[in-house]
């Protein structure tokens, strides 16, 4: 069997035909978590480093930043993906009580709903019927259409949390690394920072199909205005200290 010959079991087209998750789970916590951490790491190691402090300073910052950052990044992860989850359920709740106050009303929207993407008013009204034969599966279908999201396929807060927090600990990490191998160098910590946003923006590209140097420059030019500008706050911080 070649390599366009579709799957045994497999339905028609989708051997050569599917979609990434897109249901805001891992991948969108992952990208902001390596994001996240790149740019809050790097920035405070940039900002206390340009204080004029000493690499042992530079490095307790550093990991403190680490450990509070990633923490609040994965319960902020796990509370804003439940919440959204929660939502859901609440109008699928909302959904069913309409079902049953107001079933035919519901069955007229469904119709026009149908007819407006293209069916003839004869299919769409048999089609309306046969979906209204079940109601948990007319719920799903007018979630799915009146609120854009699949009421079965929600996000996991685990997942996304954990996610976030693992990706937000790596990014964090990057910057320090000369500094815990040795080398008390700001300079070399912003340059393994910056090849870290290069990096995470050009991994950002190969799941989204855009161009790769496009979204690494853009990592690298929106972290590097962080960065900028925390640094400067650090000099001023550190003239002011010692004046």
């Amino acid at each position: 069997m070649n390599a366009a010959s579709p799957r045994a079991g497999a339905r028609p087209h989708e051997f050569d035909h599917t979609h990434s998750d897109v249901s805001g789970g891992w991948l969108r916590a992952a990208v902001f978590g390596a994001m996240d951490g790149l740019v809050t790491n790097t920035s405070l190691i940039a900002g206390v480093g340009g204080a004029g402090v000493e690499a042992h300073t530079v490095v307790l910052s550093g990991v403190a930043g680490l450990v509070a950052g990633a923490f609040s990044m994965a319960l902020g992860e796990y509370t804003s993906v439940r919440t959204s989850n929660e939502q859901i359920d609440a109008e699928v709740r909302v959904e069913h009580l309409s079902l049953h106050k107001h079933p035919e009303a519901e069955e007229s929207e469904l119709v026009e709903t149908f007819t407006a993407m293209g069916m003839s008013e004869p299919t769409a009204t048999a089609a309306a019927a046969e979906v209204h034969a079940d109601t948990e599966r007319a719920v799903d279908i007018h979630i799915t259409h009146e609120l854009g999201v699949n009421p079965n396929e929600k996000p996991s807060p685990v997942v996304a949390a954990g996610s976030s927090f693992l990706m937000f600990s790596i990014g964090a990490v990057l910057p320090l690394i000369p500094y815990l191998l040795g080398f008390e160098s700001l300079v070399a910590g912003l340059a393994v920072g910056g090849a870290g946003l290069l990096l995470a923006g050009t991994l950002a590209a190969h799941f989204t199909a855009q161009s790769r140097i496009r979204s690494a420059g853009r990592q690298l030019l929106f972290g590097m205005i962080a960065v900028g500008a925390t640094y400067l706050v650090g000099v001023l911080i550190g003239i002011g200290v010692a004046g």
